[in-house]
């Protein structure tokens, strides 16, 4: 079928699709020979995408965007009439908690709406968000209510940020769907990608997914409570989580501490939370440790310096390690806090673009006190005469604080 503007069919068209999950996903689907349409609200990301520039790192995208904008099987669109332009329809748009921390059951369903007139009979709509249990069957009822004879399916995504073209080639795919005939055509889609699938009933993969970011929040909350009981009694956690976890495999799971941050991990515990009714202790009190993190921090280095006369660097803004992602990092929280107990806070990281941050170098020169919030590589063999404070264990001198 084409467009009355005379656009050509395509295999997919991913909505919400120049983000960092879309993106990639039609990126990897383009370079295993299928014809992608990317549609997104944000203009400037269209414009970059269809110049051939990721709107963001992401590590081998950019070879790969070159290739499939070269082999003509990739663009992008603000054209909501691209939804209609294809057999099958991935969903990946945002899916938040309110300022209650409440899950926002609509995000899906309204990016639906706004293009349901464009749909059409027969195809194929995948749910690749993190969704709250229910909403694919929401979902089901909007598109029905529509008079659609479509099908439908949950297909979670699962990659990490930052290691996309690598795990979605490598990674097991979770595929849930209705009916028979909607699994096998999602199931045909993501063996694109890799052979390896896993199939669930939509509700069971719905909780698989907040199973999966939940547990991650939680481990992370446990090293981190870990990590202050051990500080509180002047003990280095870096010796003793080695002790524990040296070839022994019942413990090699336990994390470093650090800031448990990124748009997924606390908003999908919470996500978790109300689907249990708010009895949820182990996530909340998960909630508490790892958002509460900066300021134990900052009353750390409160007992051991007088930060109202000292100048503070906070080395690392991305809420991740190598990463020039932002949202929901703790760094910036750090910094918040800093900026009422410091003299002067200065900040700096060598991937995020923010008019507030400093070179390293000025920050290195100036600052009293070095904090590495985030763990970039390029921090590990820094060399400095400042005390750095390295809760991560990156330069490997231990965390005590």
């Amino acid at each position: 079928m084409t467009q009355a503007d005379g656009a050509a069919a395509v295999d997919v068209c991913v909505v919400g699709g120049c983000g960092r999950v879309g993106l990639p996903l039609g990126i990897a689907l383009a370079s295993r020979g299928l014809s992608v349409v990317l549609y997104d609200i944000d203009a400037a990301a269209v414009d970059r995408v269809n110049s051939g520039v990721l709107p963001f790192a992401e590590a081998g995208a950019a070879e790969l965007l070159t290739a499939a904008r070269a082999a003509g099987r990739l663009r992008a669109s603000t054209e909501a009439t691209s939804v209609g332009l294809a057999d099958t329809l991935i969903v990946v748009v945002g899916t938040p908690v309110d300022e209650h921390l409440n899950p926002d059951l609509g995000a899906v369903p309204r990016a639906l709406e706004r293009c349901a007139e464009h749909l059409h009979d027969g195809q194929l709509v995948v749910l690749r968000s993190t969704v709250y249990p229910g909403v694919t069957a929401l979902t089901e009822k909007l598109l029905a209510s529509q008079g659609l004879a479509v099908d439908v399916a949950f297909c979670p995504e699962r990659i990490a940020e930052g290691r996309a073209m690598t795990e979605l080639f490598t990674l097991p795919q979770i595929v849930a769907a209705r009916t028979p005939q909607a699994r096998q055509r999602a199931e045909l889609l993501f063996r694109r990608l890799t052979d390896s699938i896993v199939a669930l009933e939509p509700e069971e993969a719905e909780l698989a997914k907040l199973f999966t970011n939940t547990w991650r929040y939680v481990k992370f909350a446990t090293a981190n409570q870990f990590w202050m009981m051990a500080n509180d009694f002047g003990l280095d956690f870096a010796r003793i989580r080695h002790a524990v976890a040296f070839d022994y495999p019942r413990a090699a799971d336990l994390p470093m501490p650090g800031f448990a941050a990124g748009p997924c991990l606390l908003k999908d515990t919470m996500q978790l939370a109300a689907f249990n009714r708010n009895n949820f202790v182990l996530g909340h009190s998960a909630m508490l440790i790892n958002e509460g993190l900066p300021l134990y921090l900052v009353s750390r280095l409160e007992d051991r310096f007088d930060l109202a006369a000292m100048t503070v660097g906070i080395l690392g803004m991305a809420f991740k390690g190598g990463s020039d992602d932002t949202r929901s990092s703790l760094a910036y929280k750090l910094r918040k806090i800093l900026t009422l107990k410091a003299g002067e806070t200065l900040c700096t990281d060598p991937y995020v673009v923010d008019d507030r941050l400093l070179p390293l170098d000025e920050v290195l020169r100036r600052a009293d006190l070095l904090v590495i919030a985030a763990p970039h590589g390029d921090y590990a063999d820094l060399v400095t005469d400042k005390p750095l404070i390295d809760m991560w264990g990156l330069t490997g001198q231990g965390v005590l604080v």
